[in-house]
């Protein structure tokens, strides 16, 4: 009986050596896939934020498009101002009707009024120190005082911002 007692302890023992090892078998199973879902995690936070990264650049580049657009449409108008400009300019001179002066004048104001509402900004040059981020310079003539040096004595055509954003440089005669 000592010998069968002998026998089951060491079965015993052989099965708990056993259990241990497949316990710590089962415990490294458990680790590697904790660290399987810890990495998962990781990276779906990461595509989260890059999305949402995605998505906000998406809105930023549309906005930036519209008012690209926007842009352009009033640029194709710049030259119908300048017309409007120039014909009042003339009619200014002329002894012409007075009506067709009220009515250039009245196109010329509904015109600039719809575009002032767009954000269009004139840029007013004349007499101003010349300033390369608003003025570019067509030629220079020499200043009829010292005091008008540097400064901008004409204007050829005007130069317009919309919002921040300089759409159209004025074109200036500068004196030297």
């Amino acid at each position: 009986m000592a010998e069968k007692k002998k026998k089951d302890n060491s079965q015993q023992g052989a099965e708990s050596k056993k259990l241990s090892a497949q316990l710590e078998e089962n415990k490294k199973a458990l680790e590697e896939k904790d660290k399987a879902l810890a990495d998962s995690k990781a990276d779906y936070l990461r595509l989260m934020a890059e999305f949402d990264t995605f998505r906000r650049r998406t809105a930023e580049e549309k906005l930036a498009l519209v008012s690209s657009a926007s842009a352009d449409t009033i640029k194709g108008l710049l030259p119908i101002l300048d017309d409007c400009e120039i014909a009042l300019a003339q009619l200014e001179k002329s002894n012409d009707s007075e009506a067709a002066k009220e009515g250039t004048k009245l196109i010329f104001n509904k015109l600039t009024a719809y575009l002032k509402g767009k954000g269009l900004e004139k840029i007013e040059a004349k007499d101003k120190e010349f300033d390369t981020e608003f003025h570019e310079a067509v030629t220079t003539f020499p200043a009829p005082s010292e005091d008008m040096k540097g400064k901008v004595i004409d204007v050829v055509q005007t130069g317009y911002t919309l919002g921040d954003k300089v759409l159209r440089y004025a074109k200036v005669v500068v004196g030297a």
